[in-house]
């Protein structure tokens, strides 16, 4: 038996990893860009261990690689660059722009005090995510013993100088929540509740974001409010949950079923779907299926709504009125048939079938009724079906038994 230690492992793994890691540079430096799909692809195991992907994420943006939910994104990203005057990367639709969206008084007003909040440059975003770091270096000491009452006063303001540099920081990119959300609409979330995911995903972005690694914290945070809010969207936007990459897959799915409805006036076929997505018919096929959402039994039906859809629905288990007829002459000539027998073979004949109550005894247990051995029992069972087996009264169940 060939004995392996935990750093061999550990050491097959990390090399694993590195060459998942080499290939997806081979594929950025080939697109310029990659997609929360090719990691997902790559380290499907992550989309449980979002410490793991998080890694992933930051040694790729290390490299200078940007992550985006998809193709699409990146142009519209690239586009956005191109154009004079636009060096703060929000994406390129307008998170003030309201049409279409079927918003309450409640999101409104959050909308417009989100915008009394500036945008940061990036050097006030390194301001801030500095002084929340002094605020937590100053909780961590401040829980230790033996300061003087002018150092634990000196520590408290850092705190509470930290405490308002993430609350600025959040606010002052909470208009990028709304826009990224906009975008995952009538998915089957609510936008309220889609703007509060990205939002937890902002916060999220604020605790890990370490200026000293050199990136925009728009760039950081674009990729965990689109996380939470695409794990809101697997988990609470349909009642079977898909996974997050199958989720983004899914919405891509549509997205160019859409696109070529418009351009050929018809619904495109999977394998169409599939030539154009560079991927099998069959996982088109699979996704397709998945994406439908169940429609509930007790949903009103009808113009007064007076009725479930439940009603409607034909239950393939149950008899149909022909077979029920039939069932019951059939008893009806059983029960003519074994009144031609003596009263003990007839009782006998029903506990073996199940002719009683649906239960067939055995031999043991119909003796014991009777007080007979289990050899008896056969003897009068055999006896009472030569009887069933002559012309005279076999003619009378031949119909029924084909």
């Amino acid at each position: 038996m060939i004995e392996t230690n935990e750093s061999e492992i550990i050491e097959v793994f990390e090399i694993k990893e590195n060459n998942l890691l080499d290939e997806l540079l081979r594929k950025a430096t080939t697109c310029g860009y990659l997609t929360t799909d090719d990691l997902l692809t790559s380290f499907p195991e992550a989309e449980d261990n979002m410490a793991q992907l998080e890694e992933i994420f930051i040694q790729l943006i290390n490299q200078g690689i940007e992550v985006y939910a998809d193709a699409e994104e990146a142009e519209e990203e690239r586009r956005l660059r191109e154009q004079p005057g636009s060096e703060i990367p929000l994406p390129a639709i307008d998170p003030f722009d309201l049409s279409g969206i079927a918003a309450d008084d409640t999101i409104s007003l959050y909308l417009k005090e989100m915008a009394r909040v500036p945008l940061l440059a990036p050097a006030e975003e390194i301001m801030l995510a500095k002084s929340l770091e002094k605020g937590r270096n100053a909780q961590k000491k401040l829980r230790r013993n033996g300061h003087t009452e002018e150092e634990a006063l000196k520590l408290r303001r850092y705190i509470r100088d930290g405490n308002k540099a993430r609350d600025h920081l959040i606010k002052a990119n909470t208009r990028l929540v709304v826009s990224i959300a906009k975008k995952y609409m009538g998915q089957g979330v609510p936008f309220s509740d889609l703007i509060q995911e990205g939002n937890l995903g902002l916060m999220k972005a604020v605790e890990k974001f370490d200026y000293r690694r050199g990136y925009k914290f728009s760039t950081y945070a674009t990729w965990w409010i689109r996380q939470a809010i695409t794990r809101a969207l697997a988990d609470q936007g349909r009642t079977i949950r898909v996974p997050v990459h199958m989720s983004d897959r899914i919405r891509k799915l549509h997205q160019i079923s859409r696109q070529l409805e418009q351009v050929w006036g018809r619904k495109p076929t999977p394998e169409e779907l599939a030539d154009n997505m560079d991927i099998d018919a069959s996982k088109v096929r699979w996704m397709l299926r998945v994406s439908r959402h169940p429609v509930s039994l007790e949903r009103p039906v009808g113009e007064a709504e007076d009725s479930e859809l439940g009603n409607f629905i034909e239950d393939e288990d149950a008899p149909t009125p022909p077979d029920t007829a039939f069932h019951h002459l059939l008893q009806e000539k059983l029960e003519d048939v074994l009144s031609t027998l003596t009263p003990r073979e007839a009782r006998i004949l029903r506990l073996r079938f199940g002719l009683q109550n649906g239960r067939s005894y055995t031999l043991e247990e119909v003796g014991k009724k009777f007080g007979l051995t289990r050899e008896r029992i056969r003897q009068i069972e055999g006896q009472a079906l030569r009887k069933l087996r002559h012309p005279r009264r076999s003619r009378q169940l031949r119909d029924y038994l084909g």
